[in-house]
């Protein structure tokens, strides 16, 4: 075993050709620090949702090799010879073979990394060597004890570590953890120095523009992170009272980028390639951030990658679903295997709750989606659960292959969620 260590929508349009205007083209790399991300791209962390296991499905389903951007190349290629005048996109900006460049963790309590045992911090910070590069997200509001759960992660091995400056939950705003430190800059400022003074690997921090419309403090915060030695920031354009309601406001993402010379992330309703070349265009961000999205459209790093190699992407077909379906529970049936004889506190346990979870939105564009999420439901293990997912696709074939079911819309994330992304 290898070693461990509300559904928004934008009205950007989504069609599967489309020209790509030279500037709107997410990079090929960006450096944190020493770290380079390739491509560009982050996996933003959500609580509950990027453990090891869906990290290693996003990284490896986001995998686009040169044979495959020359295939996609040869069947567009007519189409952009007319259209604008270029058979391909420079190798430079191809954005490599696979589509997520950085992995993040679930935002874990720096307070609880502090006192809890060993045993307990394996199920936190955990990570096997196809997830490099990755980095873990913290969230407190005591400098030394940030600066302590700093250290573990550098320790531990983690490639970069980020704090959480924009999960607007109640839960952790009351702890003046998240968002709530939004109104205590000075605060902010004494976690920035003694986490950067404790570690050497890459310190970043993501935050939102601010606790309300009247009480914007992104520009200054992103100054603030510069002048005491973050390598990077990322933005989710929105308020902690906005939630995940609303557009995102990417002209504040372009404010700091105008702001700061260190790299900045923009994140905040990126749903497709066209929208993640938009966001890079209008802002002039260095890399964009996906959360989200991710786990109803797990292809989203792939099919960006795709785009910016050839100007289109492919849409999954029914067996394709079948097949992302298949191989995330059966990921999460192994790893319960693999942590077995761990101490309790780090095995993963049964997995038919976590695999109820996500068809929640991997149904999504499933004909009949409704129908398996509703058999889904009703099993009571992991094994019975991904019994039901084989009985009903190789059960019932479809003539069309993109075919969905558009009444079946996803669901959203629950507004008390701890998502955080």
């Amino acid at each position: 075993m290898p070693r461990r260590g509300f559904t928004v929508k934008k009205g950007w349009d989504n069609p599967r050709e489309h020209v790509m205007p030279a500037a709107a083209r997410v990079p090929a790399e960006v450096r944190l620090g020493a770290v380079a991300v390739r491509p560009a791209t982050v996996l933003a962390p959500m609580a509950g949702v990027t453990d090891t296991v869906f990290r290693r499905f996003i990284r490896h389903a986001s995998l686009f090799s040169r044979e495959q951007r020359a295939e996609s190349r040869d069947r567009v290629s007519g189409v952009r010879d007319q259209e604008c005048g270029a058979a391909e996109v420079e190798a430079a900006i191809s954005n490599g073979e696979s589509g997520c460049g950085l992995l993040m963790t679930e935002f874990t309590s720096a307070d609880g990394l502090a006192r809890m045992r060993e045993t307990k911090r394996r199920r936190y910070l955990s990570f096997y060597d196809d997830e490099h590069p990755i980095g873990a997200q913290l969230f407190g509001a005591h400098a030394e004890t940030l600066a302590e759960a700093a250290r573990i992660v550098e320790e531990t091995g983690f490639d970069l570590v980020d704090l959480n400056l924009g999960c607007p939950a109640k839960r952790v705003v009351g702890s003046n953890g998240g968002s709530g430190l939004l109104r205590d800059l000075p605060r902010i400022g004494e976690i920035f120095r003694a986490v950067r003074k404790a570690v050497k690997i890459p310190f970043t921090a993501k935050f939102r523009m601010g606790w309300n419309e009247q009480e914007i403090v992104c520009v200054e915060l992103a100054r603030m992170a510069e002048a005491e030695g973050l390598d990077a920031v990322a933005l989710h354009a929105r308020t902690r009272e906005q939630g995940y309601t609303g557009q995102a406001q990417w002209e504040w993402i372009a404010r700091v980028k105008n702001a700061v010379r260190i790299p900045v992330i923009g994140n905040g309703d990126v749903h497709t390639p066209e929208a993640a070349a938009a966001m890079v265009a209008e802002t002039g961000c260095d890399a964009v951030m996906i959360g989200r999205t991710a786990p109803a459209n797990p292809w989203i790093f792939r099919q960006i990658a795709q785009y910016t190699a050839t100007g289109s992407y492919e849409q999954p077909s029914v067996e394709d679903r079948y097949r992302m379906i298949r191989t995330y529970f059966k990921m999460l049936l192994d790893e319960a295997e693999a942590t077995r004889d761990l101490p309790r506190d780090a095995r993963m346990g049964e997995t038919a709750g976590k695999m109820k979870q996500f068809a929640t939105w991997f149904t999504h564009g499933v004909p009949g989606g409704a129908k398996l999420r509703r058999a889904i439901y009703q099993q009571k293990t992991g094994a019975e659960v991904l019994a039901v997912v084989d009985e009903f696709f190789l059960g019932e074939p479809t003539d069309d292959p993109h075919a969905a079911n558009a009444a079946d819309e996803p669901e959203a994330f629950p507004e008390d969620t701890l998502v955080c992304d």
